[in-house]
């Protein structure tokens, strides 16, 4: 059986960066840009996020298709079967009700305070955990 351990090493690891410089950086400074008004924001926002999660997608997708077919799976833990399980969470519930409440914002609504965006970064945060756990997992494969 061909192994696919070091292209799933680098997904692993590139995936965790998207995740950091997105989510963990790009999400918060460009409020901080001279000019940039909530309602920019949440635009920028919207469109960014919803590219990342495509972009995540591709690579669960893949992930999974080198998993099924190219690695051994002695000693691999299920840690990796948690990513996709969050990004579909991600998918289905948080990113369109945020998406939501944005549109409401950028149309010059006022809406009330919600934990959605708190849920989504403990998201995030246990995302990104996962796939160094799996990246590192990879390498004594």
């Amino acid at each position: 059986m061909m192994t696919y351990t070091q292209p799933l090493i680098g997904i692993a690891f590139v995936w965790a960066g998207f995740v950091c410089a997105i989510s963990f950086m790009e999400a918060w400074l460009k409020f901080r840009a001279p000019g940039a008004t909530l309602p920019v924001g949440l635009s920028i926002g919207r469109l960014i996020f919803s590219a990342l999660n495509k972009v995540e997608w591709s690579f669960a997708l893949v992930s999974a298709f080198l998993l099924i077919y190219g690695v051994n799976h002695q000693g691999l833990s299920p840690v990796f079967l948690l990513v996709p399980v969050l990004l579909l969470l991600q998918t289905a519930w948080l990113l369109p009700a945020m998406n939501k409440r944005a549109a409401l914002v950028i149309a010059g609504a006022e809406v009330s305070r919600s934990s959605l965006h708190f849920y989504y970064i403990g998201a995030e945060l246990l995302k990104l955990v996962l796939l160094v756990m799996f990246g590192i997992q990879l390498f004594y494969m």
